[in-house]
C-alpha cells in the first residue's frame, strides 16, 4: 500500500500530530510541576538529561537525514546505514554510562548519579528507531509518524506521573525519558514491519560515514548551543536556577514545536523532491518562511506577553521565578524562526563545509554570550538568548540566501507582514493589563479572552494584508470544514 501523501496533506497531519503530542506533554508538565516536582528536582534532572544528550548526539550520526534525503538508496544501502547506526549508537550509549560517574563527581550533587545512569541507558534503544523513522519520512508516511509522536509522549507521561505520584521525585522524570525511547523504538519497528540489520552489513559504508562525520560535528555544535545553558547555569548558579530556566525554555520550545515543528519533518523530504526535479528553491522557501513566521511569531510574542499569568496559573506561585526567563526565551524564538530550514537546505544542496564553520561561529557566539549572562544572574542568562538570536541571523542569513536564492525584498516584505500581524495579535493582551488588571494579577478569564480576541484580529489582519500564509490557512480550514458541510463559513481570500 502506498502511504505517501501530498505536501499539504502531510503538513496538516504533522501539525495535528504535534498538537496531540503537545497537549499530552503540556498536561503532564503541569501535573508534575504543580503537585509533584519542585524547581530543585527539575534542575537536577535537567543537568543529567543535558549532559547525556550532549554526548548522545553523536549517536544519530546523520543517519536519519542520509536515509531520508539520499536520492538512490536500495535495500543493501538501507541495511548498511542501519548497521553503521547500530554500531556507533551502542558504542556512544556505553560511553554515556561510563562517564556518568565522573559527571556526578564534577557537579557534586547528591542523587545525580542514578539519574545519569537511567537516562544514559535509555539511549541503547535510540538506533532501533532511527532508520525506521527515516524510512517513514522518506516515504512521507506521516500517519505512522503521528502514531510514534503520540505514543512516545504518552509513555513518558504515564511512567513519569505514576512514579512521581509514589514519591520518587526527580528519578521519575528519568524513567519517563527511558520509557519514551523504548516506546519510540517499539512503535517505529512495528510501522516498518520489524526491520533490523540482520546480518550486519558494512559494505559500502563510506558514503554513510562521510555524511555522518559532517552531520555528527554539526549536531554536536547544535546540541552544545542548546544544552550548555542548563549545564553552565547549574555550575555557575544552582539547581533551582536550572529548574526555573528549564521550565521557561521547555514551555517556549514545546509551544514552538507545536506550531511549527511538524512542518520541518514535512518540508525536508519535500525540498528534496523539488531539488531532484530541478525546481528553483527560492519561491518555495519564501512561501515556507511566510507560513513559519505567520504562525510562530504571534505564538511566541503572545507567550512572552502572558508569561507571568501563564506561569502562575499553570504551575503555581513557587514557579514564578521562571516568568522573566520565559519572556526573554520566547522573544529569542521569534528571531530563531525567521530563517527556517537553515540546516536542512544546505545539507540537501551539498554545501556542508561552509555550513559547518558557520555553525562553529554560531555555537561560539551562543556559549560566550551565555557565559557572560550566567555570570551575573538567571535573567541575564535568559536575556543573552535574544542577543544570540541577532548574532544567529547575521551568521546564517547571507549563507542561506546564496544557496537557496530567495529574494531579499520578498523575504523582508514577508517579515514585515508577519511582524504587523504579530503586533495586532498581542495588542489585546497588553490593553487588558492597562484596562483590567496588571500581569501579576491577571486571571485565566482575562488572559484567555484577550488571547481569543488576538487570534481573531490576527486572522483578519492576515486576510487584509494578503499575507501568503492566509491562503494556506484558508485552504486547510476549507478542507477541514468541508467534511462537516460547513466550508461556507470561511470567508474567501481577498
Amino acid at each position: 500500500m502506498n502511504r505517501s501523501m501530498s505536501v499539504r496533506g502531510a503538513a496538516l497531519l504533522a501539525m495535528a500530530s504535534q498538537m496531540g503530542a503537545f497537549v499530552i506533554q503540556f498536561a503532564a508538565s503541569v501535573v508534575l510541576a504543580r503537585w509533584f516536582i519542585d524547581p530543585d528536582e527539575l534542575g537536577l534532572f535537567t543537568i543529567a538529561f543535558s549532559f547525556v544528550s550532549l554526548l548522545a548526539v553523536l549517536q544519530e550520526f546523520g543517519i536519519n537525514r542520509y536515509v531520508a534525503g539520499e536520492p538512490d538508496l536500495d535495500d543493501d544501502g538501507i541495511r548498511t546505514a542501519f548497521s553503521v547506526s547500530l554500531a556507533i549508537s551502542w558504542t556512544i550509549a556505553l560511553l554515556c554510562v561510563v562517564l556518568s560517574w565522573p559527571a556526578a563527581a564534577f557537579y557534586d550533587l547528591p542523587g545525580l548519579l542514578p539519574l545519569l545512569l537511567v537516562v544514559a541507558a535509555s539511549y541503547f534503544f535510540v538506533p532501533l528507531a532511527t532508520v525506521p523513522m527515516a524510512l517513514l519520512h522518506r516515504a512521507m508516511d506521516f500517519r505512522s509518524n503521528t502514531m510514534i509522536e503520540i505514543g512516545v509522549v504518552l509513555a513518558n507521561a504515564a511512567v513519569a506521573i505514576s512514579l512521581a505520584w509514589h514519591g520518587y521525585g526527580a528519578i521519575a522524570l528519568a524513567w519517563g525519558a527511558f520509557a519514551q525511547q523504548v516506546a519510540r523504538a517499539a512503535i517505529a519497528q512495528w510501522r516498518v514491519g520489524g526491520r533490523l540489520p540482520i546480518p550486519l552489513r558494512f559494505a559500502g559504508a563510506m558514503p554513510v560515514l562521510r555524511f555522518g562525520g559532517f552531520s555528527t560535528v554539526l549536531n554536536g555544535l547544535s546540541q552544545l548551543g542548546s544544552r550548555l545553558p542548563e549545564l553552565l547555569i547549574g555550575r555557575l548558579l544552582d539547581t533551582v536556577a536550572v529548574g526555573l530556566f528549564a521550565r521557561g525554555y521547555g514551555l517556549a520550545w514545546q509551544l514552538r514545536w507545536l506550531v511549527s515543528g511538524g512542518m520541518t519533518t514535512v518540508f525536508y523530504p519535500a525540498f528534496a523532491r523539488f531539488r531532484d526535479r530541478g525546481d528553483p528553491l527560492g519561491p518555495h522557501y519564501e512561501r515556507v518562511t511566510a507560513s513559519f513566521t505567520a504562525l510562530t511569531w504571534p505564538t511566541m510574542a503572545g507567550l512572552a506577553a502572558c508569561a507571568v499569568p501563564v506561569v502562575h496559573i499553570l504551575y503555581g506561585e513557587r514557579w514564578l521565578g521562571a516568568a522573566r526567563p520565559l519572556e526573554w526565551i520566547a522573544m529569542a524564538q521569534v528571531l530563531m524562526i525567521a530563517l527556517p530550514l537553515h540546516v536542512e537546505l544546505p545539507i540537501l544542496l551539498k554545501r556542508t563545509r561552509p555550513l559547518l564553520w558557520r555553525f562553529g561561529l554560531d555555537t561560539a557566539a551562543s556559549v560566550i554570550l551565555l557565559a557572560i549572562g550566567a555570570w551575573f544572574s538567571l535573567e541575564a542568562a535568559a536575556a543573552s538568548r535574544v542577543a544570540y538570536g541577532f548574532a544567529w541571523l547575521a551568521i546564517h542569513a547571507p549563507f542561506l540566501h546564496s544557496g537557496v536564492g530567495f529574494r531579499w525584498r520578498r523575504l523582508a516584505r514577508i517579515w514585515l507582514q508577519s511582524a504587523l500581524a504579530t503586533g495586532v495579535a498581542v495588542l489585546p493582551v497588553w490593553l487588558s493589563y492597562v484596562w483590567i488588571a496588571p500581569a501579576a494579577e491577571a486571571g485565566f478569564v482575562q488572559v484567555a479572552c484577550a488571547a481569543m480576541v488576538g487570534v481573531a484580529l490576527w486572522l483578519v489582519t492576515l486576510r487584509q494584508i494578503r499575507h501568503p500564509a492566509y491562503f494556506e490557512i484558508h485552504h486547510f480550514a476549507c478542507q477541514a470544514l468541508a467534511r462537516f458541510g460547513c466550508s461556507g463559513l470561511v470567508p474567501a481570500p481577498r
